[in-house]
C-alpha cells in the first residue's frame, strides 16, 4: 500500500458511488414501470433536465411530462451502464451509457437508440438526489411493426418459457 492511501476515504467514496448507482437504477426502473412517485423521489425540486434538446427547468415539469407522455400501452426499456462517477464532497457527476427501446403497439411504432447521459447529483438529508439529468443521442432508429408481421409483443404479466 502507498503512504497516501486513506482506507476510510476510499470506503466513503465507494459507498457514495454505490448509492448513486442505486439512485440511477431506481430512476430507470420507476420510469419503465411508470411508478411516478418513486420517479419523482429521485430528484431535488430544482432539478433541470435536457434530453437531447427536450429541456426542463424543474423536477415537477420533468415528472409531469413523463407521466403524461409515457402512457399505458407504451412499453419502454431503459438500461444505463458503464458508470463513471466522480464524487466531490456533497456533489457528484455521473456519465452513463444508455440503451433504450420504446414500443407503441397501438400505432405500430418502435424506437431504439443509445445515448450518453451526464447527471449531476447532490447529497441531501434523504440521500443522494439528481440535480440535473440529460443525454445526447449517439444514434436513434425507428421502424414500423407493420414491417415485421411475425413479431409478437407481450407486456407485464406475459411470460415465455423455453421448453426443457
Amino acid at each position: 500500500m502507498t503512504e497516501n492511501f486513506d482506507a476510510e476515504q476510499w470506503a466513503a467514496t465507494s459507498r457514495d458511488i454505490h448509492e448513486i448507482t442505486q439512485l440511477k437504477y431506481r430512476y430507470l426502473r420507476a420510469l419503465d414501470t411508470k411508478a411516478w412517485d418513486d420517479f419523482a423521489d429521485c430528484f431535488v425540486p430544482e432539478t433541470t433536465g435536457d434530453y437531447n434538446g427536450l429541456v426542463f427547468d424543474n423536477s415537477a415539469d420533468l415528472v409531469d411530462y413523463m407521466r403524461n407522455n409515457m402512457v399505458e400501452g407504451m412499453l419502454t426499456l431503459h438500461q444505463a451502464h458503464h458508470p463513471e462517477i466522480t464524487i466531490d464532497g456533497d456533489t457528484a457527476v455521473g456519465h452513463w451509457y444508455l440503451q433504450d427501446k420504446v414500443i407503441v403497439e397501438a400505432v405500430k411504432f418502435v424506437l431504439e437508440g443509445a445515448a450518453l447521459y451526464t447527471d449531476r447529483y447532490v447529497r441531501t438529508p434523504d440521500g443522494w438526489k439528481i440535480a440535473h439529468t440529460g443525454y445526447r443521442r449517439t444514434f436513434e432508429q425507428s421502424y414500423s411493426l407493420e414491417d415485421l408481421p411475425s413479431m409478437k409483443i407481450g407486456g407485464p404479466g406475459t411470460a415465455t418459457y423455453a421448453d426443457n
